[in-house]
């Protein structure tokens, strides 16, 4: 039963997924469906956390809207998903940053890794 599951599962994954970590700020651009047009839509914010792994991986980006922290998750392997593109690469030393959503304005930046 497994390997039925998992050869459905590979046929499901994206051939290539753009390389991003927990920290790193990017821009997520998403399919929005209205009625029977189709657009896309971008979200720009800091990746919190990488949850799982194959083709459930998901991944969290949040953001300071008008003052209101916004999370988003998405799973990584979705058609909604067209592309990611990282603006800058964070430097932190955890795997999941829930700590920023108690911090606001400048305390809730993240350092910027310099390669």
């Amino acid at each position: 039963m497994n390997e039925i599951i998992k050869k459905i599962e590979d046929a499901q994954l994206k051939a290539s997924v753009d390389a991003f970590n927990v920290g790193d700020t990017v821009r997520v651009h998403a399919k929005i469906v209205e009625g029977n047009r189709e657009r896309v839509q971008i979200f720009e914010g800091t990746v919190v956390k990488r949850q799982n792994g194959g083709v459930r991986e998901t991944f969290t980006v949040r953001k300071i809207s008008s003052g209101v922290g916004v999370e988003k998750t998405w799973p990584l392997h979705s058609p909604k998903v067209e592309k990611i593109e990282v603006i800058r690469f964070g430097k932190v030393r955890r795997a999941k940053l829930n700590y920023l959503r108690q911090r606001t304005g400048k305390a809730a930046k993240v350092k910027e890794l310099v390669r």
